[in-house]
């Protein structure tokens, strides 16, 4: 007698039709930013509450804290921005080095670069005939030899994400993850002082905690996990500037 189909069973089915299949490689080749604005959040909440901890607890006034925390986004997301976009660069530089090596290693010894293929995927199970045609299927497409050469010999990613889109993706969650915690410092005429840092210390625990929630949904792990391992960590770095704010406190020429 056959088991019932579980809804378990009946998504992998879903996900293994022809189509899906077609679909999912070819998403292969598409870079996905999210990471990027992942990276860019995380550091604007951290470091932009870490600067209204430090002023709380130096006893700083509201409007200092808002000049530090404002010239702090603008430093840092440029910053991480610049940073992100050199890294991109370098990692494509990379790739056209490689490729540009390949190509003249094709040129100058054809032979020797199809032993390559031919030890790659033999070290893959191939062999005999099925070796042989793997073999020369591939190096009758000068572009699929190259790229084989870089992925597989080399370790390359192809796939390389642009620059300029790496470098915008990190600046905007950067500036908008990093405005919370200075968002109630501006309603400082409505709100008590002593009210303002827990304000911001809530909205910015809210931040965390989502931020975490979307890396868990990008790796693919217990959101609620991720989002409470992610306000911790933010916990910390605000703890510490808070601590260093009151051990500084004198040094700031408040009394």
């Amino acid at each position: 007698m056959a088991m019932a189909e579980t809804p378990e069973d009946a998504a992998l089915a879903a996900m293994h039709t022809p189509e899906a299949i077609e679909q999912r490689i070819a998403a292969t080749g598409q870079h996905s930013y999210l990471g990027d604005f992942v990276l860019g959040a995380v550091d604007g909440a951290v470091t932009t509450f870490a600067i209204v901890a430090g002023a709380a607890g130096a006893g700083l006034s509201t409007g200092v804290a808002i000049v530090l925390g404002l010239a702090n986004i603008a430093a840092d997301a440029f910053s991480m921005a610049a940073s992100n976009y050199l890294k991109s660069r370098s990692d494509r530089q990379i790739v056209d080095r490689f490729r540009r090596m390949e190509e003249m290693h094709i040129d100058r010894m054809p032979e020797a670069e199809r032993e390559e293929i031919r030890q790659i995927f033999a070290a893959k199970g191939f062999e005999g005939e099925i070796l042989e045609e793997i073999v020369s299927v591939i190096t009758k497409d000068r572009r699929q030899w190259v790229d084989t050469m870089l992925t597989d010999e080399w370790g390359l990613q192809l796939d390389a994400p642009s620059p300029t889109k790496s470098a915008l993706a990190t600046f905007a969650s950067f500036v908008l993850a990093g405005i919370v915690p200075l968002l109630p410092l501006f309603f400082a005429f409505w709100l008590a002082t002593e009210r303002l840092f827990l304000a911001s210390a809530l909205l910015t625990g809210a931040t965390f905690f989502g931020i975490g929630v979307v890396r868990g949904r990008l790796s693919d792990r217990n959101s609620w996990w991720t989002g409470l391992e992610t306000l911790a960590i933010g916990g910390i770095a605000a703890g510490l500037a808070f601590v260093v704010g009151k051990l500084l406190h004198d040094f700031a020429g408040v009394v």
